[in-house]
């Protein structure tokens, strides 16, 4: 598992979690930017589920407060985890309806983009949705068929979370929209993925499991879907079967140079 240096902050007795000022300043500099660059980008589901919620812009906020509204709304649950967690964790997790969020925010140094999952990403970008059924019943199915798939079955899921629930776009009555959470926490990549730049293409889950990617990098490539309901089909859908067809087919050619090597 990679290595970190943010380290989780952990809840004292009665189960609240203290940041310092600066760590709440930090999360008002990037829910009241990503706010405005979000406006006539994100998908309407996304945008319930942020009212839903009612994220406050003043400080960071308790796991418990958007876990009321996620219990009322589809079952789900947040849970505290460390930095990084196991493949294997993960998957318990969304498994049993409780998405992992990471109790540390990204530094002023990172404030555009770290590598690590952060609790702005987690909350902001990734919860609002967990209030729509559709959304919600699709990551339960995943978290699922992960936890009892072999290692290389989930590689290819991982590819598919990757360009669905992390970087997916839908179209939608008032034009494509976003719902990946790892665009939505991004000022950058929200701009940048509904530009003319990378390449849009209809959503197929098992094109999409044989898509390489990278983490580190604006993506080339934006998987659509022609709805969030989309996403709730899928679920019924024999996706082990699809990852089974994918792992035959092999992987297409990336779209991205290779990573630089470490000096």
């Amino acid at each position: 598992m990679k290595q970190t240096h943010y380290v989780a902050r952990e809840p004292d007795a009665q189960g609240f979690i203290h940041y310092p000022p600066e760590e709440h300043a930090v999360w008002n500099t990037l829910i009241t930017r990503q706010l405005k660059v979000i406006e006539g980008r994100a998908c309407q589901e996304y945008l319930d589920g942020i009212d839903k919620l009612g994220l406050p812009l003043d400080r960071i906020p308790q796991l418990g407060e958007i876990n009321q509204v996620l219990a009322a709304t589809t079952g789900w649950q947040v849970a505290r985890v460390p930095a990084l967690i196991p493949f294997q964790t993960f998957f318990e997790l969304l498994a049993n309806k409780q998405f992992p969020v990471a109790t540390f925010i990204r530094t002023r140094e990172e404030l555009d983009y770290l590598q690590e999952p952060d609790i702005f990403h987690e909350i902001f970008g990734h919860c609002p949705l967990l209030t729509n059924p559709w959304f919600a019943e699709f990551t339960h199915t995943y978290g699922k068929l992960g936890l009892a798939a072999s290692k290389e079955q989930r590689v290819y899921l991982a590819r598919l979370y990757w360009m669905t629930i992390e970087f997916g776009l839908v179209d939608t009555p008032d034009g494509r929209r976003i719902y990946g959470g790892g665009i939505l926490s991004s000022p950058k990549e929200s701009v940048y993925c509904l530009s003319d730049q990378p390449e849009h293409q209809a959503f197929d889950p098992l094109e999409a499991m044989r898509t390489p990617y990278r983490i580190d990098i604006l993506q080339p490539l934006y998987f659509v879907l022609p709805n969030l309901k989309r996403l709730f089909e899928v679920a019924q859908e024999d996706i082990m079967g699809m990852v089974e067809h994918g792992m035959q087919l092999g992987l297409h050619a990336p779209k991205f140079p290779p990573k630089p090597k470490a000096a």
